[in-house]
């Protein structure tokens, strides 16, 4: 799958997903070992995209599993298509007379259609959620589980128990068992503690905010519109936004959101005006962007000039 680290900083690169050589690491030794990954971290530092960039660079279909509250093995493994279900027994009613031609009474015809119920009950009217669909498509899989921290903590036991074994059992029909383990992320942006059972099941892995220069590359290679002089003073204006009390502060994404915006608006350079009209694209809440507009002045004057250096 990966022959060495370096060949999944290439393949990541390649799908313009740039990595460090941590992440490389622990993405390497998940393929070789078959471990999960628990990517933890602010939101918007890359989580989702890293479960999407491996999808990607091995060849496969990402198999997408979104947490949120409420979420129960139900949704997360398999349903019956009841509606398909019935479509067939309304198409089959003769032949179901047929099956109960000569019973006695309801006892004897239930005990009758019992015999049956394989019919109805098979995997041609199974639908795969997530969780049962990387079990039995075969294969390399990869299974995103996203936001973890928003399901509750009854479903993140129930998941320790398929993260052991990769099977999965349909009371009428049997148990489904991957032939090959799954690549798994699981993401979480610590809205709530994980337990330390699934941490232990877990290659542990920390993503925030990358340094100026990482940062830069990123907008550069996802943003080429964006011309070299408007690309730093992006990634420095966020930056300094991050070092702010905010209740926000701006993710990779909204820094690559401005970016497309101001090269949209054939910015070369910002200035003062330019960052007061456009701060609501990377700031998200009111009071974010009323107390960065009176730190502009001082954010304005620290942006790197043409020159390379800083004003």
């Amino acid at each position: 799958m990966f022959p060495s680290i370096d060949d999944v900083v290439e393949r990541f690169r390649a799908h313009q997903y740039l990595c460090s050589r941590n992440v490389a690491t622990v993405v390497f030794l998940a393929s070789k070992l078959r471990r999960p990954i628990l990517v933890e971290g602010p939101a918007g530092v890359g989580k989702t995209d890293l479960g999407q960039t491996l999808a990607r660079s091995v060849g496969v279909e990402l198999v997408r599993l979104q947490c949120y509250e409420g979420l129960d093995e139900t949704k997360a493994l398999y349903e019956w298509e009841y509606a398909k279900q019935l479509l067939y027994t309304q198409i089959l009613k003769d032949k179901i007379g047929e099956v109960l031609a000569g019973t006695g009474g309801l006892r004897e015809s239930v005990e009758r259609l019992t015999t049956q119920e394989d019919v109805f009950f098979s995997e041609r009217f199974l639908l795969s959620r997530p969780l049962l669909k990387v079990i039995r498509e075969g294969g390399v899989q990869v299974l995103l589980i996203d936001e973890i921290d928003k399901a509750d903590p009854e479903f993140e036991a129930f998941l320790l128990e398929f993260l052991s074994d990769f099977q999965v059992s349909v009371p009428e029909i049997g148990t489904f068992k991957a032939k090959e383990r799954p690549l798994v992320i699981l993401t979480s942006n610590n809205t709530r503690e994980l337990s330390d059972a699934l941490k232990r099941r877990c290659l542990h892995l920390f993503l925030d905010f990358p340094e100026e220069a990482m940062e830069t590359e990123i907008v550069r290679m996802k943003v080429p519109e964006a011309g070299p002089l408007l690309t730093r003073q992006v990634v420095k204006m966020v930056h300094g936004l991050r070092e702010m009390d905010l209740k926000k502060v701006p993710s990779i994404s909204e820094a690559l959101d401005w970016a497309r915006a101001l090269a949209l608006l054939n910015v070369g350079a910002l200035d003062d005006a330019i960052v007061r009209d456009t701060l609501g694209l990377v700031l998200k809440h009111e009071v974010d962007v009323k107390k960065a507009r009176e730190q502009i002045p001082r954010l304005v004057s620290r942006l790197p000039s043409a020159a390379g250096g800083a004003e």
